[in-house]
C-alpha cells in the first residue's frame, strides 16, 4: 500500500498539480467551464427524446424524466472524466518522473481536480432543474457526499489499475473511451434498475457505479430507497477494486521512469 504519511508531506505538490490540471484543461478554450454545462444539457435532451419518449423509459417514474436522466448523468460524467484523466496522468507527467522524486500516486490524484470542477458546475444545473420542476430535496440529501465519495473511489480504483497498465501498454488509453461508453449503458443512467431481471441484479450491482448512481438519485429526490443489499455489493466491489489498485500501482510505480 502507498505510504500515506509521505503523501501528506507532499500535499503542497498535490495542490499545485491539481490547479495546473484545471488550468490546462480550460486554457485557450472559447467556452471554458461552460463545456461542463453544454455536454450534459445536450445529452439529457437527446436521452429525453430517444429513451424517455420513444423507448418508453419515462413510464412509471415518480419524477420527470429529464430530472431522472440528469441525476444519472452527473455522477456518471464525474466518474468518466475522473477516470479518463487518471489513466493519462502518469504518461502525461513523464517529464517529472525522470527529474525529481515524489510519490507517483500524486499524479492520478491531481488529475481528478478537473472532474470535481465540472461536478460543481453541473450541481448548479441540478438545482436549477429541480426549481423548474418544483421538486424539493428530501432529508436524505445529507447522504449525498457519501455517494459522491463512492463515485470518486470507483473512478480512482479503475484509474489506478489502468494508468499503471497504460505506462506499459499504450493501447489502454485508446480503449478507455470505448469502455466508458459501454459502461454508461450498463449503469442506471438512462433507465431505472427495475428494468433489470431480478436474477441478474447481484451481477449488475458488481458495477460500482450502479450503487453510486442509485444512491445519488435517492439522496437528492427522496424517492423509494434503493435496495441496500445490492448497493452494498457495489460498495464492496469498489473497495476491493480500490485496494487492489493501490497495491498494484505501488508495486509497479518504481518502473515508471524506466518504461515511460
Amino acid at each position: 500500500m502507498p505510504d500515506f504519511r509521505e503523501l501528506w508531506q507532499y500535499r503542497d505538490l498535490l495542490s499545485l498539480l491539481t490547479l495546473r490540471s484545471i488550468a490546462v484543461q480550460y486554457r485557450q478554450s472559447v467556452l471554458g467551464v461552460a463545456w461542463a454545462v453544454v455536454r450534459p444539457v445536450v445529452n439529457v435532451l437527446i436521452f429525453t427524446l430517444i429513451f424517455g419518449k420513444a423507448a418508453g423509459f419515462a413510464e412509471g417514474l415518480d419524477v420527470p424524466y429529464p430530472v431522472f436522466a440528469f441525476l444519472g448523468l452527473v455522477p456518471w460524467n464525474f466518474f468518466a472524466s475522473a477516470l479518463a484523466g487518471t489513466v493519462q496522468s502518469v504518461v502525461g507527467g513523464q517529464a517529472m518522473l525522470t527529474k525529481v522524486y515524489f510519490p507517483r500516486i500524486v499524479l492520478p490524484l491531481s488529475s481528478m481536480g478537473v472532474a470535481s470542477v465540472d461536478l460543481l458546475v453541473q450541481a448548479v444545473l441540478v438545482v436549477g432543474l429541480m426549481v423548474w420542476y418544483q421538486i424539493l430535496p428530501s432529508a436524505a440529501v445529507f447522504t449525498l457526499p457519501a455517494f459522491l465519495l463512492l463515485t470518486a473511489a470507483a473512478a480512482l480504483a479503475g484509474g489506478l489499475w489502468l494508468t499503471a497498465l497504460n505506462v506499459k501498454y499504450r493501447d489502454i488509453e485508446h480503449a478507455v473511451p470505448f469502455f466508458v461508453q459501454a459502461g454508461m449503458y450498463l449503469s442506471p443512467v438512462i433507465y431505472p434498475p427495475s428494468f433489470i431481471p431480478e436474477e441478474w441484479l447481484a451481477l449488475y450491482y458488481l458495477n460500482p457505479m450502479a450503487g453510486a448512481i442509485e444512491g445519488v438519485r435517492w439522496s437528492v429526490l427522496g424517492t423509494d430507497p434503493p435496495q441496500w443489499g445490492y448497493v452494498g455489493v457495489s460498495v464492496v466491489a469498489t473497495l476491493v477494486l480500490l485496494a487492489g489498485g493501490l497495491i498494484y500501482f505501488t508495486r509497479t510505480e518504481r518502473t515508471f521512469a524506466d518504461v515511460v
